[in-house]
């Protein structure tokens, strides 16, 4: 016990290490000086690529805005840049045409305030999904146990935020270029490509680390707060399927892995403009790999990365006897569970309606709408399979269904109508049950709280669905490429064929990198539990305080 604490502290003492080291590390972030009162409209001068935001005489660097009380103005109203006058420049054309000036002056700033204020309160939501997902894990799992997987929630929100902080998000928002909804982001213009067969794949952003220098600006704290819930989401799902025999020195080393790297890399390349998101573009494949709010970044990538941690660890002490099959453990406190489902589903609204970036964006009410009608069709069919399959409806497997339902509907949420949305919710339902029992009784993946299934094989689902569904209402424009998004059933096979990139692309990295990680740490430091340890449970070996203290006094 002692030497894997000396590794443990040793590990940690590098990473800490490495932390302040990095600071001075990346000389082309330094602090830009400060932005006078307005910015001046500019051509956006990026690593890969010059895009002409505005007709300028010259070109000028984008400086950043701190306060943000320069962001917004003339320069936001449609058809304009993502970058204001100056209030010279203003005043100066006010001289001529005061009112009309001022007016979209007042307009273009306003717009750009409703939709910060619009994603920081949908982040705040998702930010609070975070205690559905304690109360659902923690409800599923043993009471000796409960502290300790509470501890790993509470700890993964702070241990993944700050490294996401200091590069996580660097990795993944880099190199996105512009988030004009927001009215900026010109300064994350830092992405690492290769160029092959004439075309450029976007790696991995070189911008953001620590969120010093230049990307001290109000836009890219805000959608810094908005890209790390989602991401801790993610780094939260594989603590539910590895619950119960977790060391929680292991769990230390794995939320720094996730945050700072594992998470980052896929996202980047769907949401940070890598080279998913440019399969469109580059090779004609519908619109690239679509996914609105997350069904493969966050919740396959929660999944797959679960699973590759569930086999690594093995099966709890008696989940499996000796004829190989599979008995039931039994969760301490369902009204917990349930509590925490419908916690989840309510942040969702956050999730998915958030992920427009915009306040203004009227397609919010659909995707809002979308988002419920899923989630209730998730958990009615998961309540029907299991009652005509064992003559009880389950009310774990029904919560289940409706977060899988959810899930499903992530990606194409913006995308379907409202029957497709109900589709998808159904089919969710029905696909997280057969894949609970497929992966607990034939692969033999022990994961006590349905984590695989519900959010890497119905997360799989949501982004087919997208590839089926869209029904080319919505998206003119995704990921640089003309025209609405549409699926195989509204006439774009293509899109479809991305979509299935995509998916395997999270399978094949996202398990290799995480499977690879947990030998490591397995090797350094281990990562399960004594037999013991398990059989006594973790909370009176692992963390200081126990849940419900009448087990020590029963040991005693």
């Amino acid at each position: 016990m002692k030497g894997a604490y000396r590794k443990f502290t040793g590990i940690l003492g590098v990473m800490v290490l490495a932390l302040i080291i990095a600071v001075p590390v990346f000389p082309e972030d330094k602090p830009a000086p400060a932005a006078a009162p307005g910015r001046a409209q500019a051509h956006v001068i990026t690593e890969t690529s010059t895009t002409a935001i505005a007709a300028s005489p010259s070109p000028t660097v984008i400086k950043p805005d701190p306060s943000g009380a320069n962001t917004g103005g003339v320069g936001d109203v449609p058809g304009g840049s993502a970058n204001a006058p100056t209030r010279e420049e203003i005043t100066k054309a006010a001289m001529t045409e005061p009112l009309a000036v001022k007016l979209a002056d007042v307009i273009g700033h306003n717009r750009i305030a409703i939709n910060i204020a619009w994603t920081l309160v949908c982040g705040f939501l998702v930010m609070f999904m975070q205690v559905g997902f304690a109360l659902v894990e923690t409800g599923l799992c043993r009471a000796k146990n409960a502290s300790h997987t509470m501890a790993m929630n509470v700890m993964i929100y702070c241990i993944g935020l700050l490294a996401y902080w200091a590069c996580g998000f660097a990795i993944q928002m880099g190199g996105v270029g512009s988030l004009p909804t927001l009215g900026g982001g010109q300064v994350l213009n830092g992405e690492f490509t290769l160029h092959l067969f004439g075309k450029a794949f976007g790696l991995f952003g070189t911008k953001g680390f620590f969120l010093s220098g230049s990307t001290y600006d109000a836009c890219v704290f805000t959608i810094f707060l908005f890209q790390m819930v989602f991401m801790d989401t993610a780094a939260t799902i594989p603590t539910g399927a590895m619950a119960e025999r977790f060391k929680f020195s292991a769990f230390v080393v794995y939320g720094f892995l996730m945050a700072g790297l594992i998470y980052p890399l896929f996202a980047n390349w769907v949401w940070g403009g890598g080279w998913l998101s440019a399969l469109g573009s580059n090779f004609h494949f519908g619109h690239g790999h679509v996914d609105f709010a997350g069904s493969s970044v966050v919740h396959m990538t929660g999944g797959v990365c679960a699973l590759a941690g569930s086999l690594v660890l093995g099966p709890r002490f008696g989940k499996y006897g000796k004829d190989g099959f599979a008995r039931p453990i039994p969760g301490h406190h369902i009204p917990m569970a349930i509590t925490g489902a419908l916690i989840l589903a309510f942040g969702w609204f956050g999730f998915n309606t958030g992920s427009t970036l915009s306040g203004t964006d009227l397609r919010i009410g659909v995707v809002a709408t979308n988002t419920m009608l899923a989630s209730a069709a998730g958990g009615f069919s998961a309540m029907l399979y299991m009652w005509l399959r064992f003559g009880k409806p389950d009310l774990t497997m029904s919560a289940n269904g409706l977060l899988a339902g959810l899930v499903g509907i992530t990606a194409p949420c913006a995308f379907v109508n409202s029957v497709s949305a109900v589709a998808i919710g159904l089919v969710a339902g029905v696909l997280c049950c057969l894949s609970v029992f497929f992966f607990e009784r034939v692969v033999k993946v022990d994961d006590p709280v349905g984590a695989v299934s519900v959010h890497g094989v119905c997360g799989a689902w949501g982004v087919i669905s997208l590839g089926l569904f869209a029904d080319g209402t919505y998206g003119d424009g995704f990921n640089n490429v003309k025209g609405s998004v549409r699926g195989l059933f509204y006439g774009d096979s293509s899109q479809l064929i991305a979509q299935c990139i995509g998916i395997v692309t999270n399978i094949v990295f996202v398990f290799a990198i995480s499977y690879v990680a947990f030998k490591l740490i397995d090797l350094a430091i281990g990562m399960r539990v004594s037999r013991e340890v398990e059989i006594d449970g973790l909370d009176h070996h692992e963390v200081a305080v126990e849940a419900y203290p009448d087990f020590s006094q029963r040991r005693t």
